[in-house]
């Protein structure tokens, strides 16, 4: 008989969980397992939410079991490392992301692209290497493999750096990869909320001239003035978008509302690149002929390995990169989720767990 989430462990735990596919989280006791030779513990200060969270709390993608503590853009301070820990120490700033388990054998763990590895074990709602069910940051403490655990800058901000471990990987990755990090580069970015504000700064950073496409204008200000983003296009205004045909070197989409691509295509140099980020609900329709004869390229991108993921939390500290955000007590937590079904926040809710999380 399976043991209860309480009891399957030795180190009493406690945070908020999902029960069921109303997606209503509530105070959870369970445990977490002791501190392995190579694991580090840390007590959890700042947990991002992100949209995914929303999703597996309701189970919109059919993979969630329950119950769930959502958060996977954690920051805390270590408490206790693993007799082999080498790259930590008990009071160092640490964040875990999306991951906390690999197959540590395959191509993609080899070339440090664990995000791609078929055997993933994401940081909530998958089961470890032990059986157990990971549980997220929504909760007093973690404890993670040291290999994915990050060390944080010492002059990066822990509650507005902490979505960076989501929102910033997922856009910062796309960039290096496909070449749209380099001075003078034209860059477009689809949709200004948690991803596209990021994807707008960092872009900014690697000195791109960046212009913003969104439905209406009523970001407009938002993205030059706050922002400074070089231009804004309002991407169902077909003069705007003429404007801009064939200007861009490429092109980061964080949509995951079902939109055109055509348009989209238009914009792009020879040779543009238009990369998703966000996955609309509806398959895209995608016609071949502006591909071929303009030799552009569709692709997508998922969050960046460890070590990518470690290099762009350097390069915010260094650049003064952080995600916007809205600093929320743990018990406003519902309350959030319903804003950020409503794209009602600017740009990511953070939870103060340390301060407003109380022990049962």
């Amino acid at each position: 008989m399976a043991k209860s989430p309480e009891s399957e462990h030795p180190i009493k735990a406690y945070g908020y969980a999902a029960r069921d596919i109303s997606g209503v989280l509530s105070p959870f006791t369970f445990s977490r397992r002791a501190t392995g030779d190579k694991d580090v513990r840390f007590k959890v200060l700042y947990c991002g939410i992100c949209h995914s969270d929303l999703h597996f709390a309701k189970n919109e993608w059919g993979m969630t079991t329950y119950p769930i503590v959502p958060g996977h853009e954690i920051v805390g301070v270590v408490t206790e490392v693993g007799t082999k820990v080498e790259k930590f120490k008990v009071g160092d700033n640490v964040g875990v992301g999306c991951l906390v388990g690999t197959c540590g054998s395959c191509q993609s763990c080899a070339n440090d692209l664990e995000s791609y590895c078929p055997k993933q074990i994401l940081t909530y709602g998958f089961p470890y290497h032990d059986g157990t069910l990971t549980y997220g940051g929504y909760s007093d403490h973690m404890v993670a493999d040291e290999h994915f655990v990050l060390r944080w800058p010492e002059n990066l901000p822990l509650d507005s750096g902490a979505p960076l471990l989501c929102a910033g990987i997922t856009t910062y990755s796309p960039l290096r990869h496909f070449g749209l990090d380099k001075p003078g580069l034209k860059v477009g970015v689809v949709g200004l909320g948690g991803l596209g504000h990021v994807a707008v700064k960092f872009a900014k950073a690697f000195g791109a001239e960046v212009t913003v496409f969104s439905t209406t204008a009523a970001k407009k200000q938002e993205a030059l003035e706050g922002l400074k983003a070089d231009h804004f296009i309002v991407s169902k205004d077909p003069e705007q978008m003429q404007s801009a045909a064939s200007s861009l070197d490429g092109i980061i989409d964080t949509v995951s509302a079902n939109h055109p691509i055509a348009p989209l295509l238009s914009v792009l140099k020879q040779d543009g690149k238009l990369v998703f980020v966000g996955v609309p609900e509806k398959p895209v329709e995608l016609d071949l002929y502006p591909l071929i004869w303009g030799r552009k390229i569709v692709a997508g991108s998922a969050t960046g390995g460890l070590k990518e993921t470690q290099e762009m939390l350097d390069f915010a500290a260094k650049h003064g990169v952080v995600s916007d955000v809205e600093l929320i007590p743990i018990d406003y937590l519902n309350t959030a989720m319903d804003r950020v079904l409503k794209s009602d926040v600017r740009y990511r809710f953070v939870i103060d767990v340390a301060k407003s999380l109380k022990a049962p």
